[in-house]
C-alpha cells in the first residue's frame, strides 16, 4: 500500500479543533501502520466566515510533525498542482496522488500528508 492514499474527513461530526487534532494523530498512526504512503485530510476552509479553525490547527500541527521528522511533508490543497515543487516530489513518492480529484483544483479545504 505504500503508493496508496487514504482519505480522512476531519470535519465529520463537526468536532472542535482539539478533537480533530486528536483524530488526525490517530489516523496518521493508523495509516502508517497500514502501510499507506499518503493521507488526504478534509478539514474545510471556513466558508461560513467564522470557521477554518480545524484547517489552521491541522497545518500548525503538521508543521511541527514535519520539523520533528514524524512526517515526510505536507501539501496544502491550494498548492496541490503540478506546477508546485512539493507536489512534484509527492507524485514521485506516491503515484496514486496523480489520480486524486483535487489535483489542480486549488482546494484549500484539504491537505495532503506524505508519511
Amino acid at each position: 500500500m505504500s503508493g496508496e492514499v487514504r482519505e480522512v474527513n476531519l470535519e465529520q461530526g463537526m468536532p472542535r479543533a482539539d478533537q480533530a487534532i486528536r483524530q488526525l494523530t490517530f489516523e496518521l498512526r493508523r495509516s502508517r501502520s497500514l502501510g499507506y504512503g499518503a493521507v488526504k485530510i478534509i478539514h474545510g476552509y471556513g466558508s461560513s466566515g467564522t470557521g477554518g479553525r480545524i484547517r489552521q490547527e491541522s497545518r500548525k500541527y503538521l508543521t511541527r510533525l514535519k520539523a520533528r521528522g514524524e512526517i515526510a511533508d505536507y501539501i496544502p490543497g491550494e498548492e496541490f498542482s503540478i506546477f508546485h515543487s512539493g507536489t512534484l516530489a509527492a507524485l514521485r513518492r506516491c503515484d496514486a496522488l496523480r489520480k486524486d480529484r483535487d489535483l489542480e483544483r486549488h482546494n484549500n479545504g484539504v491537505t495532503i500528508i506524505l508519511l
